[in-house]
């Protein structure tokens, strides 16, 4: 199959550090080439793919910018009009504009963002694009699109390491932001008495929350302070993590960071917001906390995260969560599109499409 796979022009595939959506992408990108694929990514210059890469920019064009991802986008979609491709899947919703026009492969947009009314309101008005939420707790909050896949993220379990010992520390992997709860994990640790690894960084938005709720608690003495991390660094942070905590505050769409520490054999204790029930398997993956007291016990030496068993976590997340997985149901949503798009099929409009 030809498949033009566009990402955003905002940062490289895959990410060096920050970029949920460029990661994601990157392992699509990598495992539909693997299974024989013709894949042309759109990306950035500085992007680095086994498909056969096209970039507007060279470079990353950090922060987000509506013109850039307008200029990235119509590009990347000249270059489909000029070529022969079956399908488009694109990760920019201003891709679906495009759909309006005729003598277009079929697009599959993927969502990656919790539920927000003004582009609810704009994806309305594109019914004939294929969507995929990336779980099933997004897709309930979404409005009735005409075609809407389920689709889980996943990732190469071969990148990740996992240990049967780990260290004594608890880590927060995310953005520094108050739905994320990075004030609550750092209240957390240290009233279970455990030292806690905080990799993450400041968004403009939340600047004003940062100086006033998390520098503060970034000083203290149980903290260890990793700014933002790549690869690098990450995987041996979640090998030897007994827990990754996700006291999350808001309708979490997915949270790659939490698969990645499943398949690092790491526990996640999360509260049971957004994706999370469907993610976390208690007592196999992780934990769910109803508050942070439940967490605090949770993670307590002595406690239930101490007897985890991290190869079983691994195995099952290699099953639900491995890249493999993944590129099957995309590639079971593109000929589902490309199908239903051909002229006389006998699949047309089907309500919805449930490949998770």
């Amino acid at each position: 199959m030809r498949i033009a796979l566009i990402s955003t022009a905002f940062v490289p595939v895959p990410p060096r550090r920050y970029g949920g959506t460029e990661l994601m992408v990157a392992e699509l990108a990598d495992g539909l080439v693997e299974r024989g694929h013709e894949v042309t990514l759109f990306g950035t210059g500085d992007s680095c793919t086994s498909a056969e890469l096209r970039a507007c920019y060279q470079t990353a064009q950090w922060p987000p910018n509506i013109m850039v991802d307008i200029n990235h986008v119509s590009w990347a979609l000249q270059q489909v009009v000029d070529g022969d491709f079956d399908v488009v899947h694109a990760n920019s919703a201003g891709a679906l504009v495009f759909t309006r026009f005729a003598q277009w492969p079929p697009m599959v947009y993927t969502l990656h963002h919790a539920r927000d009314e003004s582009l609810s309101a704009f994806y309305a008005h594109f019914p004939d694009a294929y969507y995929a939420a990336i779980s099933h707790d997004q897709a309930r909050r979404e409005i009735g699109l005409p075609r809407l896949a389920v689709v889980h993220h996943g990732l190469d379990p071969e990148k990740y390491e996992w240990c049967d010992r780990p260290g004594d520390y608890v880590c927060f992997v995310a953005r520094y932001a108050r739905v994320k709860g990075p004030h609550t994990a750092i209240d957390v640790a240290e009233a279970a008495g455990v030292p806690i690894r905080m990799a993450g960084e400041v968004h403009g938005v939340d600047t004003e929350f940062y100086a006033r709720e998390l520098e503060p608690r970034l000083s203290q003495d149980h903290v260890t302070v990793l700014g933002s991390i790549g690869r690098d660094v990450k995987v041996p942070l979640l090998r030897e993590a007994r827990a990754m905590l996700a006291p999350i505050d808001w309708d979490e769409p997915f949270g790659l960071a939490f698969i990645e520490a499943m398949l690092s054999g790491c526990p996640v204790v999360a509260f049971p917001r957004g994706s999370l029930p469907e993610l976390v398997e208690p007592g196999v993956t992780g934990f769910l906390a109803r508050d942070a007291d439940e967490m605090r016990a949770l993670i307590a030496p002595g406690g239930p995260v101490d007897d985890f068993d991290r190869q079983r976590c691994r195995e099952c997340a290699i099953e639900r969560f491995g890249r493999d997985r993944m590129v099957e149901e995309y590639e079971r949503l593109y000929t589902y599109a490309t199908t239903d798009a051909r002229p006389g099929s006998s699949i047309t409009r089907a309500p919805l499409v449930r490949i998770a």
